[in-house]
């Protein structure tokens, strides 16, 4: 399974397509690394709430650090949820969709309303024309300065840090995923999704206060839940919303090249590269969404040309928050001081 997979000449990174065909021997998943891998996250999950649990009852205070391991825990869950969604943790349709429904009481994420939301986001990813799916929402400079004042401050504060990270995270996960919004008239399954989601995440929490009480319930899984939120957030934000990501509109855009181009090589070190089920690889992932995540490594160590697209560092990603509005001139993302100097220069 780890084999190189060989090639001969790599296509350009204009030749994205090319792409599709050597990336197709990664997508086989190892049915027995999967579940190495759901093993080794749920465990430590579970021993860092519990060390949390026993901190708060014996006044241990220190110990109620274990809610920051249970965070990321929670999110490589996330991420195992994820790549069910996909079809790409066991490969097999069936144990792939009831281990992602299960994973979503835990990380409150309705698996089969995601999972058809996520689709429409790889299906459109980097398309001006088709925005608003499970996105985070960008304007052009342009549809920015038609907004009246108020339009204008709301995009502002929808944008800032603040709320993007802090307010978002609890508005997500606790409120917005209880309902299926934006699929309201799509059918039964998105409301059997939430609502069998929302019943299984109230029986849960029932025992789980029952057992422990209400305070304790809330002083350790709220903190860890939100925490798991806002980085996964964070995560999917930087991604996407990188200076040189790929828009384009009609029949510009393009699957294989908005996907390689459109997305970001988020190089973390080795330890976030774990916690996050390596979804910084996420030009690839777009390119090829049925590999594994824990196969994702090999193809840029088999093809080290792919490592340096989209490339940002964390510093980078730092630098990202501000950029807010897409320059349909300038072909790049760029902040509010840099629109309104770039169309003061224009008038």
């Amino acid at each position: 399974m780890n084999a190189r997979v060989q090639t001969s000449a790599p296509p350009s990174d204009d030749n994205a397509g090319a792409w599709l065909k050597i990336l197709a021997p990664y997508r086989q998943p190892d049915i027995g690394r999967s579940a190495f891998e759901l093993l080794v996250t749920v465990v430590p999950f579970a021993i860092f709430w519990a060390v949390a649990y026993f901190s708060f009852a014996y006044g241990f205070w220190v110990g109620l650090l274990a809610i920051i391991p249970a965070g990321a825990a929670l999110l490589r869950l996330f991420m195992i949820q994820h790549d069910c969604g996909h079809g790409s943790f066991f490969g097999r349709r069936k144990l792939d969709d009831w281990t992602g429904r299960v994973l979503g009481v835990l990380t409150l994420t309705p698996y089969d309303y995601w999972r058809r939301a996520h689709a429409a986001h790889h299906a459109t990813a980097g398309n001006l024309d088709e925005r608003g799916i499970g996105d985070i929402t960008t304007l052009t400079i342009a549809e920015y300065q038609a907004l009246s004042p108020f339009g204008r401050l709301g995009y502002r504060l929808y944008r800032h840090p603040l709320v993007m990270f802090g307010i978002g995270p609890a508005w997500l996960f606790l409120f917005k995923q209880r309902l299926p919004f934006g699929m309201m008239k799509s059918g039964a399954q998105p409301w059997v999704s939430t609502m069998s989601t929302n019943l299984a995440v109230a029986v849960l929490a029932g025992l789980m206060i029952w057992a422990i009480g209400v305070v304790p319930f809330l002083v350790i899984h709220l903190p860890i839940v939100l925490l798991a939120g806002a980085a996964g957030i964070w995560l999917f934000y930087v991604q996407h919303q990188f200076e040189e990501t790929h828009w384009s509109a009609g029949e510009d855009w393009k699957f294989p090249n908005a996907a390689l181009h459109g997305a970001s090589h988020y190089d973390l070190p080795p330890v976030l590269r774990w916690v996050t089920g390596n979804i910084g690889i996420h030009h690839i992932h777009h390119l090829a969404s049925r590999i594994p995540y824990y196969r994702l490594p090999e193809v840029l160590r088999d093809h080290p040309q792919l490592a340096d697209i989209g490339r940002i560092t964390i510093r980078d990603s730092l630098r990202c928050v501000k950029l807010v509005l897409w320059d349909d001139q300038r072909q790049k993302l760029v902040s509010f001081r840099d629109a309104a100097l770039t169309s003061a220069a224009r008038a």
